[in-house]
This record gives structure tokens, sequence and C-alpha cells, in this order.
């Protein structure tokens, strides 16, 4: 497989976001296999649909200019999840989203690679607000969404495919700027 990367590198402070690569597959479809971390992203998917779900990942850099960064720990060069700025066809906005592997939750990481994903997004990406699309059930996913100051906004359901009622979290530029740091 060619190993092409279209798009920046972000780094923080334990991790590294860039955009998915063919590398990331192994481990890709590994996480959308879990049962327990696909159980609010549409249940465990084998690994032909977890190639097509990073291609199209990938994709949105070339179709959008923007897409959803592979999280990579800095310190053993291991891809946990994918974080960043999601808009498919049809999305109820402009949202930065995370899924991480299950060896990476409680660390602290979907915050971390969130806040560069946002930061990012209304840099360069001139995003007037940012949201966050979470099943009703997600508790882990809606305290992420509090600790990053967004508030829930109102109910949605994603686009077919997909199809789940999700509770839309977000909050405006503004208040993502006047946030304390």
């Amino acid at each position: 497989m060619n190993d092409v990367t279209i798009g920046p590198t972000l780094e923080t402070e334990r991790l590294i976001l860039r955009p998915p690569s063919a590398k990331d597959l192994d481990a890709w479809a590994t996480f959308a296999a879990d049962p327990v971390a696909a159980e609010f992203l549409g249940g465990p998917q084998p690994r032909t649909m977890a190639w097509r779900a990073l291609c199209a990942v990938a994709g949105s850099w070339v179709v959008n200019g923007f897409g959803m960064f592979s999280v990579i720990e800095r310190d053993t060069g291991r891809w946990v999840g994918r974080v960043g700025p999601w808009r498919p066809e049809g999305w109820p906005g402009t949202e930065v989203g995370w899924g991480l592997a299950r060896q990476a939750w409680g660390k602290g990481y979907a915050v971390e690679a969130a806040i560069a994903s946002i930061d990012w997004a209304f840099a360069h990406l001139g995003w007037a607000d940012v949201i966050h699309a979470i099943h009703a059930d997600n508790a882990r996913s809606e305290a992420v969404a509090r600790r990053l100051g967004s508030r829930a906004l109102g109910e949605a359901t994603l686009p077919a495919p997909i199809g789940l009622p999700v509770v839309v979290w977000g909050q405006s530029r503004d208040e993502w700027l006047a946030r304390p740091r």
C-alpha cells in the first residue's frame, strides 16, 4: 500500500495528529471491530468497512481540505484513534468528533486532541461554531464535550446510512476563544 498523507500534522504534549494513511489500517480495523469502542459509532464493523471508513476520512482531506486526524501516541508511535473536523453531506453542523481505542480511554487524549483540532479548525477553516454529535447514552463523550466547554444544543438524526439519533453539543468560536485556558 502507498502511504500518502495530505494535510497538516499537529502536535500536543503527548500526541501527534496527522491525516490518516494506509499504515493506520490494522489499528483502525481493530478499533472499528471492538464492540465497546464502536458502541456509539454505529456498532462494530468488519475490516472491509473499516477500510472504507478510513478512506472516507482520508478522502475528506482531499475533497474538503479537512478531515479527522489519526491520533498517535508520541511516546510509543501507536495509533490510538481518530479525532478532528468532520462534516459529511447532510451533517448537522461543523463537527469536531472523536473516537478512541479502548487502551487510550481515561488518559485525557480525547480532550487533548479535540482542543488541538478545534483550535486548528477555527484558525484555518473559518468556522463560526463547532459541534459534537453524541449519542444520548454516551456519557463518556458527554463528559469530553463538557470539558471542552460545550453545551447541549438540541437533537438531530445523522444522515443515512448512519441514521443514529444524537444530541448536538457545541459552542461558538467566540465562546471557544473566551474560555479559560
